[in-house]
């Protein structure tokens, strides 16, 4: 157990779209993506809305898992380790409404076990480990959601019950949004988004905008604001072990990409002068 000083640069982005479709989710969660990696082959998305994705190939060679049904919380968590474990920087999944809202996702397997209130007991810890699935991931994750026109039956002055209209409402289960780190809803089909949730301080109550690469940029550079690249060169040059270097590498992960060749360079002096010490010692002494 040890304290350490809060770091930004160890945080890992958690991007929310919303919006009814063709609103341009996918096209603006890929634009965000490269953004923040500059590299499209570091790039995923797992994709359950039948292949759009592909539709936006001509942008760059990102990557794609598709996920068909069922939507299960656990299939989606597997898909995320799949993507993690093949190296890639973002994961975009698009979407997640099919997690609590397709077929085999949460509503529908609750359905299943009888519709009852406490079966809710068995299927929170499903969806749970699918939230935490994207909270913890290594990776930077963009979420899309569907939106759909949310109702209440109220009644008038009169009495006269009448239909209300609410606005729009998120299909996924309710809270999802305070775990993000900036949600951005599109609030019409020309791509116009603004931000209803917002730790970065950069879009919230800020005039509607399309997304584009600088979004993710400037969401990149929020995250390593503070982190000095000198000093973690000196820190480099500073350490005479591997197992450091490796410390160094794994503690300033939202900079691996530019420290990694100064780490490389390092490792190679040090093995080099580890193998120096090695054959000095072997070397014979002459006798007396």
């Amino acid at each position: 157990m040890k304290l350490q000083q809060a770091q930004r640069s160890q945080v890992k982005l958690r991007i929310g779209l919303s919006g009814p479709s063709g609103y341009g989710k996918t096209y603006s969660a890929l634009l965000l993506a490269f953004g923040i990696t500059n590299d499209w082959s570091k790039i995923a998305v797992i994709d359950t809305e039948n292949n759009s994705a592909s539709l936006y190939s001509h942008l760059g060679d990102f990557n794609v898992l598709s996920l068909e049904e069922p939507y299960s919380p656990q299939r989606y968590v597997e898909a995320l380790k799949t993507c993690e474990m093949a190296d890639m920087e973002v994961i975009i999944v698009d979407s997640i409404s099919h997690e609590w809202q397709g077929k085999g996702g949460c509503l529908e397997m609750h359905e299943k076990l009888g519709g009852r209130f406490q079966d809710w007991a068995k299927i929170t810890p499903y969806h749970n480990s699918f939230v935490d699935g994207i909270l913890q991931s290594k990776c930077h994750v963009i979420t899309s959601t569907r939106r759909k026109v949310d109702y209440s039956l109220d009644r008038d002055m009169n009495g006269k019950t009448k239909v209300m209209k609410l606005g729009t409402k998120e299909i996924t289960r309710e809270g999802f949004e305070y775990e993000l780190t900036v949600n951005f809803e599109l609030i019409n089909d020309n791509h116009l988004v603004k931000a209803s949730k917002d730790r970065t301080g950069l879009f919230m109550n800020k005039p509607e905008f399309i997304i584009n690469q600088s979004t993710g940029k400037k969401l990149k550079e929020w995250c390593t604001d503070g982190v000095s690249i000198e000093k973690i060169k000196k820190e480099i040059s500073l350490c005479h072990h591997l197992a450091g270097l490796k410390h160094i590498y794994d503690k300033y992960s939202s900079v691996q990409k530019e420290i990694y060749p100064l780490i490389i360079e390092r490792k190679n002096l040090i093995e080099d002068s580890n193998s120096q010490l090695i054959e000095e010692n072997n070397v014979e002494q002459p006798k007396n």
